[in-house]
C-alpha cells in the first residue's frame, strides 16, 4: 500500500510515469488554490447580503453560478484538452483569479453574479491540474485524503481570519482583497507541478469520453453531493433563523473546517480498508441528523457542533467518490471529470435550493437537500450492487 514518502520518493502512478513527491504536492496546492474561498463562500455571501449587496436568493444563484463555471470548465478540460504546457495553464489561471477576486470589490447584485461566474474559469483550470494528478496515481482515494486535509487546513486558516479580523474589520471586500493576496502563491506550485501529464487515451492525448456507466457514477456524484451543498451555502441565514448572530455562523465555519482537517485525515488512513459504499450509507444517516438540528432552532453551542459534525463526515466520505467511480469506470476517464461533477453539484444545489428560501426563511433548503441525498444513496447502491467488482474493498 502507497504511504506518504519522505520528499525524494516518487509517487507511483496507475497511468504514466512515477511523480516525485514535490511536483506531486504543488499539484494538490493548486487545487487548494481553487477553492480556498469555497472554505468561507457562506460567510462572505452571508455578509454581502448583510452589506444589502445580495438578496437571500441571489447568495444561492452567485454560488451556482461560480460553480457552474468552475465545474464546466474542469469538466470540458478533462475532456477535450491534452494534459501539456501544465505551468503555463497554472500561472495564467493564478493570476486571473486573483484579478477576478479583486474585480469583486464594491460590486453589488447582477454584477457580483457575473464577475464570480467569470472567476469559476480560472478556478476550473487549477482543480483539473489538481485531479488529473489524483486520478492517475496509484490510490486515488490515498491522494484524495490528502488534498482534502490540505484544503481544509487552508480553509481553516482563512476562516479564521476572516471570522476574528477580516469580515469584522473590513467587510466582505477585505475579504477578497485577502483571497485574491493568497491566490498568487499558487504562482509558485505553478513552476513546481509537472509540465505534462501522461494521456488516458492513447489516440490523441486527450482524456477521452467515458463509458455509461462512468458517466451514471458521475450523476451520482452530481445528486449526492448537490445535496449537501444545497444546504452548506446557507449557514449564515439558518443560523439567523434560530436567533444566533453572523459571529455564531463564522464560527461554525472555522470549527467545522477544523472538524474537515480530522476528515480528511481519517479518509487517508481508511483508504483501501473500508468499502465506499458503508461509508455512504453511514455518512447520509449522520449528515441527516445534523440538519434536523438545524430546524430545531438550537442554542450557539449546538449549532456549532452539528455544522463540526457535519464538515468531518462530508470531507470523509468525498474521497471515496474517486473508487466509486473508478470501480464503475476501470480506464478512469470518468475518475478524471470526478471533481468538476462535484463542483458542478455545489451549482445544482444551491441554484434549486433558491426556489425554495426567501428572505425570511430558508429550512426549505434543508428539506430539498435531504431528499436529493436519498436518491443520491439510492442511485450509489444501484451501481455499486450492479458492478462486477463489488468485492473491492474500497
Amino acid at each position: 500500500m502507497e504511504s506518504l514518502p519522505h520528499s525524494h520518493t516518487l509517487v507511483h502512478d496507475a497511468v504514466g510515469p512515477d511523480l516525485p513527491l514535490d511536483e506531486v504536492l504543488a499539484a494538490i496546492a493548486l487545487g487548494v488554490v481553487s477553492l480556498l474561498l469555497a472554505g468561507v463562500l457562506s460567510a462572505v455571501l452571508g455578509e454581502l447580503a448583510d452589506e444589502h449587496r445580495l438578496s437571500a436568493a441571489r447568495i444561492g444563484l452567485t454560488a451556482s453560478f461560480e460553480a457552474l463555471s468552475m465545474g464546466t470548465t474542469t469538466a470540458l478540460a478533462g475532456v477535450f484538452l491534452p494534459p501539456r504546457h501544465l505551468r503555463w495553464l497554472a500561472a495564467g489561471a493564478v493570476v486571473l483569479l486573483s484579478v477576478a477576486d479583486l474585480s469583486t470589490l464594491n460590486a453589488s447584485g447582477g454584477s457580483i453574479m457575473a464577475i464570480r461566474t467569470l472567476a469559476g474559469i480560472p478556478e476550473g483550470i487549477l482543480l483539473w491540474i489538481t485531479v488529473g494528478m489524483i486520478a492517475r496515481t496509484a490510490t486515488p482515494e490515498r491522494w484524495s485524503g490528502v488534498f482534502f486535509t490540505a484544503l481544509t487546513s487552508g480553509q481553516l486558516v482563512v476562516a479564521l481570519l476572516f471570522a476574528q479580523w477580516i469580515l469584522p474589520s473590513y467587510g466582505a471586500d477585505g475579504g477578497f482583497v485577502a483571497l485574491a493576496g493568497l491566490s498568487l502563491f499558487g504562482i509558485v506550485a505553478a513552476i513546481i507541478i509537472p509540465p505534462n501529464y501522461a494521456p488516458l487515451a492513447q489516440n490523441d492525448g486527450a482524456s477521452g469520453v467515458p463509458p455509461l456507466r462512468g458517466w451514471f457514477a458521475l450523476f451520482a456524484t452530481l445528486i449526492y453531493i448537490g445535496a449537501t451543498a444545497t444546504v452548506g451555502i446557507f449557514l449564515q441565514p439558518l443560523a439567523h433563523e434560530a436567533g444566533l448572530s453572523a459571529k455564531v455562523a463564522w464560527t461554525a465555519i472555522w470549527v467545522s473546517l477544523a472538524a474537515q482537517i480530522a476528515g480528511g485525515a481519517s479518509a487517508t488512513l481508511a483508504a483501501g480498508h473500508v468499502r465506499y459504499f458503508t461509508v455512504f450509507a453511514v455518512s447520509s444517516a449522520i449528515v441527516i441528523a445534523t440538519w434536523l438540528t438545524y430546524l430545531a432552532h438550537p442554542p450557539a453551542w449546538l449549532f456549532i457542533a452539528s455544522t463540526a459534525v457535519g464538515g468531518y463526515i462530508t470531507i470523509f466520505y468525498s474521497p471515496f467518490l474517486i473508487p466509486m467511480t473508478i470501480e464503475a469506470d476501470p480506464s478512469r476517464r470518468a475518475a478524471v471529470l470526478s471533481g468538476s461533477t462535484q463542483v458542478l453539484a455545489g451549482a445544482l444545489g444551491p441554484f434549486a435550493a433558491s426556489f425554495v428560501v426567501s428572505d425570511g426563511n430558508v429550512h426549505g433548503a434543508i428539506r430539498l437537500g435531504t431528499v436529493l441525498l436519498l436518491i443520491g444513496l439510492g442511485l450509489i447502491a444501484a451501481l455499486h450492487f450492479t458492478s462486477k467488482s463489488n468485492s473491492h474493498p474500497s
